[in-house]
């Protein structure tokens, strides 16, 4: 599994924490300094394999095509995609156009992560997204009609100002588009963000608990009605079509980050990131600073349980080291008894009741 983190974006939304840069002088640059690490990272790259690969960001559709062809060509250098490979980039719908579908499809991307977060064009002057509702139909439209099927659609709930009534419309105009597979989270409030000091300065308020539980019912519903699995607590798809990706994610599988800000996972029990620096990550040639992490076995459970209750698969007791098979079945108890969990043989899953107190359960069984 390969992530490439892309540091750019046009302008930055209300409420993203991501690391990003709208300074596009750069872009050249930064470019070089990623194909330098790919190539110094190789050994890397080849034990962590090609089976997905997920361009993310920022915004990695504000790259020009022959950018994002350059970085698959050195990439593939080092490591063939894998057979039936998912390959992903994130766009925003303001930036597909005819030209650029058709430079992508000279490229392996096969899958589009499309960020639309609201079709109520209200929210999205508050969260200065650049896009309007049109612009987002249009570029699921224009996908579509240059071949690309394969769509995941990004939706937020619990927006300032959303009522239930303008989530409920959201969700039928995306599931009325048949996609095969929609994400949909629940906006977090991170500190550092514009939208966290209106919070503070009372510009916007924060949508009570029970809109929030009201509209994941919905969700819920809905998703279900459309035939999609709720595989995980924020993502749907119909049957085939989960995101490989972010399923390995959730797996524990190792995977490589490339970029300024990227995560790195070798399958075992080193965590390692790349400074979120664009201009220090540039000068560094292709050898940026990292912070590497050892985790502890009390650090590995914990991450189990995090990564393997908030999917449908569930949590495999089996997996956890015996000192903590006991204790996660302990703590486990009083939820399988409330009915927000399940065990089936060794297999702790959330059930759909569970989901909506998902956070308590997780961290009842943290140690």
């Amino acid at each position: 599994m390969i992530y490439i983190h892309i540091p750019f974006c046009k302008s930055r939304c209300l409420y993203c924490d991501f690391f990003s840069s709208t300074s596009f002088d750069q872009k050249n640059d930064f470019i070089k300094a990623l194909l330098s690490e790919m190539n110094h990272r190789a050994d890397e790259i080849r034990s962590a394999r090609a089976n997905t690969v997920y361009i993310g960001g920022g915004t990695p559709s504000q790259l020009d095509i022959s950018q994002i062809a350059c970085i698959f060509k050195e990439l593939t250098n080092i490591v063939p995609l894998e057979g039936g490979a998912e390959v992903t980039i994130e766009c925003n719908p303001d930036d597909i156009t005819i030209d650029f579908i058709r430079g992508l499809k000279s490229t392996p991307v096969n899958r589009i992560s499309l960020g639309l977060q609201t079709l109520n064009d209200k929210l999205l002057t508050l969260l200065r997204r650049r896009h309007s509702s049109t612009q987002a139909l249009m570029a699921v439209d224009m996908l579509r009609q240059s071949g690309y099927n394969n769509i995941s659609l990004d939706l937020m709930y619990g927006l300032p100002g959303q009522t239930l009534e303008m989530w409920k419309d959201d969700v039928q105009r995306v599931l009325s588009l048949a996609i095969p597979h929609l994400s949909a989270y629940s906006l977090q409030w991170e500190e550092g963000t514009p939208l966290f000091s209106m919070l503070e300065s009372g510009e916007v308020t924060e949508a009570p608990e029970d809109l929030s539980v009201a509209m994941y019912d919905y969700l819920l519903t809905a998703t279900r009605t459309a035939g999609m699995e709720h595989y995980e607590i924020s993502n749907f798809s119909i049957p085939g079509m989960r995101a490989r990706h972010n399923s390995g994610y959730w797996r524990n599988e190792a995977y490589v980050g490339l970029g300024p800000g990227a995560h790195s996972y070798d399958g075992d029990k080193t965590r390692s990131n790349n400074l979120p620096d664009l201009k220090a990550y540039i000068l560094s040639g292709g050898t940026p600073k990292r912070e590497i992490e050892v985790m502890t076995d009390d650090e590995l459970y914990e991450e189990s349980v995090l990564k393997g209750l908030r999917t449908s698969n569930g949590l495999d007791l089996d997996n956890l080291l015996p000192r903590y098979y006991e204790y996660a079945l302990k703590m486990a108890k009083p939820h399988i008894e409330s009915g927000n969990l399940v065990r089936r043989g060794n297999t702790l899953i959330l059930t759909e009741k569970g989901f909506f107190v998902s956070n308590d359960i997780m961290s009842d069984m943290m140690l």
